[in-house]
């Protein structure tokens, strides 16, 4: 069975074969490890059961993709199996494989990528323009985390188990404010 996680956004979220759960949760540091736990024993399994892990890499919290990641390669290492990246928008691709992804960032501009275009972040004004080479356009509604699953068998199926790396595709608030000394 492969096991994926969540941590990109303000919420956790799992999904365990058929099974798949949201978990609102005042801090994802602590909450983490207990309620993956707890829904893995929901579902009916052990973590002898877990054959991989699929862990979204971005784009999403700063923080909580590191968390995330993080939590996926400790476990993994104790249970040595695979730990797979997926992102937002291998999520949307697997969905729609010939759409334009435009995912706001909540800043003034959006994180995007495309078959063909690899992911990076456009003001409205590119985006208008640039989507209009696809003939669709995705990302204004939640990715479907149970699509997980297939994104992380098909990348296991091609060899594409390269270790999990946060995607950023512009720097942290921290670095955008440091103060240059």
């Amino acid at each position: 069975m492969i096991l994926i996680i969540n941590t990109a956004g303000r919420d956790l979220e799992f999904v365990l074969g058929e099974h798949h759960k949201t978990v609102a949760v005042e801090k994802q540091s602590v909450a983490l490890p207990v309620e993956c736990e707890k829904f893995i024993t929901e579902c009916g399994a052990t973590w002898r059961d877990i054959d991989a892990i699929g862990v979204v890499v971005g784009p999403g919290s700063f923080t909580g993709i590191r968390l995330g990641i993080a939590y996926a390669k400790g476990v993994a290492l104790g249970l040595n199996i695979p730990v797979v990246g997926i992102s937002a928008f291998d999520l949307y691709l697997a969905a729609t494989p010939d759409a334009f992804v435009a995912i706001d960032s909540g800043r003034g501009d959006f994180f995007v990528a495309a078959p063909g275009l690899e992911p990076q972040t456009m003001s409205i004004d590119e985006l208008e323009v640039k989507q209009m080479a696809w003939p669709r356009t995705v990302g204004h509604k939640p990715f479907d985390l149970t699509l997980g699953t297939r994104v992380v068998q098909q990348k296991i199926a091609d060899g594409q188990i390269v270790p999990a790396v946060p995607m950023y595709l512009r720097p942290s608030y921290a670095e955008e404010n440091k103060k240059d000394n």
